[in-house]
Parts: C-alpha cells; structure tokens; sequence
C-alpha cells in the first residue's frame, strides 16, 4: 500500500553516513534529505531512525511506528526497503505521513497508515512484526492535539498516569513483535518547579515488566535547546540545570 502520488526523485541518502557504535549519539545538524522535515514539534532526527532501522532489521521486514508523528520513520523505512505499519491516534500526522511519502524509490517497500490507539492495536496479528520502534510524548511538555482528543497520550500531565498508559503500549508492542526481535523507543524527562522528574527510567520499567529485555541505553543529546539566553539566566539565578539528553532504549523479546 504505498502512499499518495510519485513525484520526481530527490536525494535519498545523507552524505558521510556511518553507524553510531557507541552509547552517546549526537547529530547537531539534523538531516535533511528526502522529504524529512524539522516543523513537527518534537519529532526525531532522521540519523537516530536510520541508525535503529540498518542495526535492528533487514531489508523486507516489517516495521512499525505506533506514534508516527511527523513520518520520520516512515520516510526512513521507505528509503530503506522495508514494510512500515504507521498508526497515530492523530488525524495530523497521518496526513503528514501521507504527504512526506511522496516520492520514489527504486524498491517495492509497502507502507500502512491507520489511525489507531496504540494501546490497542487489534489488527496487527500476534508476532506479526520485525521490528517496533517509536517516539512518543514525554507526558503533556508537547500537547499534540490540546485536549481536544481523549485518546492523546500528550494531554496527560501526571507522569504517573502517563507511566501507567505507556505500560499498555508496552504490552502491545510484546504482543505484535515476533520473539528474538527488537524494539526501540527514544523518550526524556522534565523538570518542575526546578525538581528533575524521571519519565524515561519509569517508562523503561514498564517495558521490562511487560517482557522485554533491556539491550541498550543510548544518551541521545539534545541540540535543540540552547544553554543561553532567557533559559540560561533562569538556570543560574534559580541553580537548576537544563535537561539536554534523552534515553534511546533498545529491548529484545
């Protein structure tokens, strides 16, 4: 099922591409071939979805993003010759999907794009895929729908109560994937009222209780967040310290 119309061919592939080999990564500028954009709020940088796609499956395995966002996944796996499933429970992103899979590549990659909770992700069969891999709210800090859909994860402020919603995505992430496979999922904490609260850590626990064993905790640095300026002085006069990192957790079932 490959989405909307062809459109002329444009560079697929960064320049000077390699594989991450350690637990720190750190991509400053953020790629920008294909159709990958930066105007979603909070969306991935397309050099940490390739590195997770070329290391954690092959060519013609099936794919899925539960919380697809902006389509930065997708694009990748279209480039990459594999099978995307892509769900979001917002009709906005997956009109944006649609809309960034518009162009051609020299292979027979299918994509699938269904609004669905992914707490509940009924028709995908038990095992049905090779690899799950994903980026979702870090509670309420990005409000993708402003309440104005109940389903939206993002519109919870409680971290607990986040927590407790991921443990199903969890859950059904086990459920989908096939066993010995991987799934990865990049996620960061906050900060408030100066305390740090832990949302990454909380949300890999779940993971593990759901089944799944803990492969790699990768410290992605964060670019977007400049250490000057209002936030900077704020940091100083209050003596708290900015939040630029988030966890990339790789789990095995």
């Amino acid at each position: 099922m490959d989405a909307g119309k062809k459109s002329e061919k444009i560079k697929l592939h960064p320049e000077n591409f390699d594989l991450e080999c350690t637990t720190v990564w750190s991509f400053p500028r953020r790629g920008k071939w294909a159709t990958h954009k930066s105007d979603w709020r909070g969306n991935w940088a397309p050099e940490v979805v390739r590195n997770l796609i070329l290391r954690y499956s092959k060519e013609g395995d099936h794919l899925l993003d539960c919380m697809i966002g902006g389509g930065t996944t997708a694009i990748e796996a279209k480039i990459l010759n594999r099978d995307i499933t892509c769900i979001d429970i917002n009709q906005e992103a997956l009109k944006r999907t649609q809309e960034v899979l518009k162009f051609e590549v020299d292979n027979k990659a299918k994509q699938r794009i269904i609004k669905c909770d992914a707490r509940k992700m009924d028709f995908i069969k038990d095992g049905e895929i090779d690899f799950a891999l994903t980026h979702p709210p870090y509670a309420d800090i990005i409000k993708y729908s402003d309440g104005k859909i109940k389903e939206d994860l993002s519109n919870i402020h409680d971290i607990d109560d986040f927590v407790k919603e991921m443990s199903l995505v969890a859950k059904e992430i086990y459920r989908v994937l096939k066993s010995g496979k991987y799934c990865a999922i990049l996620i960061g904490d906050t900060r408030r009222q100066k305390m740090y609260q832990v949302i990454s850590y909380k949300v890999m626990e779940e993971f593990v209780k759901a089944g799944f064993k803990l492969r790699e905790d990768i410290i992605k640095k964060q670019h977007n967040c400049q250490a000057t300026g209002f936030w900077a002085n704020r940091s100083k006069e209050y003596n708290f310290l900015l939040i630029m990192h988030e966890h990339l957790f790789v789990f095995q079932k």
